[in-house]
């Protein structure tokens, strides 16, 4: 069969590498062509386009760049049809993909899989329509997101979620702390883990007050997690003269290896919480109290952390746009040190969490699922 996939960033990547290993396992002349990354390049197939040239977020950004995201929609739906693939799976993404699902039913009678939910239960709900219209099958990762759509009157197939098997597959025999600590020519203090996101944006706008705070605490060592898709001049261009250490494509290693993180919200907060490692969430944007009065009439959630969401309560603190302030960071961070008065029940709503997550084997269960449709 022929399979045509299609990411927008790196976690994106991650999960559907993995996908793709298991669609191997239940078609072993599987062959792949796909917008996506390094990690999906190394199961084999074609990379038409990587992600890193289409990773562009808010509204400024998109208009600037409007030309290269258009000129990305054109390619992508001219090779579909000249690949003329068996199946067309998408991987959240979704301002790109529903509309890369719309024009190939309009020409070509194939199905079209979406792998993993776009968070059309935060914002953008009115995309349900498009997916009932176009989606033939939704996999969901999120157990809330099964009431979600049975709401609308559509069927999803809720296969867990799969940052459980990566990093139980991942860290299966991974040897802990000194070599890691060698290897990137760390201190021997203990660890804060800072992940401000994996877009220009998110880092320009969050990064400074995460290491300001970290360094307010002389008995840690901050370390940045750099996503895999930003350069080093990019993270020098930011950090300026601060002497910090910088991890590339080690975010998970580095996680473990922390005492706590400061992490920007998305799929990271998901890991952090699965490798129990109490964080505190943060997300700066412009615009202060007016932004956050905005987003709180926008979102249709109580939180944006999925941690929070999963378990339908405050497990892990949120400052976002005004009440990210070194002050507010400062003291959060201090709560979820070891020690700290609000550690243990970080890792108690951890435990809540991954109980809800269910067991381990979501790409299997969806490579299996996508397997059985295209016989």
């Amino acid at each position: 069969m022929k399979y045509y996939l299609i990411v927008g960033e790196a976690s994106g990547d991650l999960h559907a590498s993995c996908l793709m290993m298991e669609i191997k396992k239940n078609d072993k002349d599987a062959d792949f062509r796909f917008f996506g990354g390094d990690l999906m390049q190394s199961q084999g197939g074609v990379l038409v386009k990587h992600y890193r040239e289409m990773a562009f977020m808010g509204f400024v950004s998109v208009i600037k760049n409007l030309p290269a995201i258009l000129s990305n929609m054109e390619l992508c739906k001219k090779d579909i049809l000249s690949y003329s693939p068996d199946v067309l799976i998408l991987v959240d993404y979704p301002s790109f993909n529903l509309k890369i699902a719309k024009a190939v039913k309009h020409s070509l009678n194939i199905p079209v899989y979406y792998y993993i939910s776009p968070k059309i239960w935060a914002w953008k709900e009115y995309r349900i329509k498009s997916i009932k219209k176009y989606i033939d099958k939704m996999f969901c990762i999120l157990p809330f997101e099964v009431d979600f759509y049975s709401k609308h009157n559509y069927h999803v197939d809720y296969i867990g979620n799969p940052s459980v098997d990566e990093l139980l597959y991942k860290f299966k025999n991974y040897q802990l702390q000194s070599q890691f600590r060698a290897e990137h020519e760390l201190s021997q203090k203990p660890i804060v883990a800072i992940l401000a996101g994996s877009r220009k944006q998110e880092v320009i706008s969050n990064l400074h007050y995460m290491l300001k705070v970290a360094k307010s605490f002389p008995q840690l060592q901050p370390v940045v997690a750099a996503a895999p898709g930003l350069s080093l001049d990019f993270y020098k261009s930011v950090i300026g003269d601060e002497n910090v250490k910088l991890v590339f494509d080690k975010t998970h290693e580095l996680l473990i290896n922390s005492q706590a993180a400061l992490v920007t919200s998305g799929t990271a907060t998901l890991e952090a919480a699965i490798l129990n490692i109490p964080q505190v969430v943060c997300y700066k944007v412009g615009g202060g109290k007016l932004t956050y009065a905005i987003m709180s009439r926008v979102l249709k959630v109580k939180y944006v952390s999925l941690v929070n969401l999963i378990v339908n309560k405050k497990v892990v603190t949120e400052l976002l746009a005004h009440q990210l302030t070194v002050d507010n960071l400062t003291e959060e961070l201090k709560n979820i040190l070891p020690g700290g008065k609000n550690r243990e029940s970080v890792l108690e709503g951890y435990s809540q969490m991954k109980s809800l997550l269910g067991t381990p084997g979501a790409p299997a269960k969806a490579a299996k699922i996508i397997a059985d449709s295209l016989v």
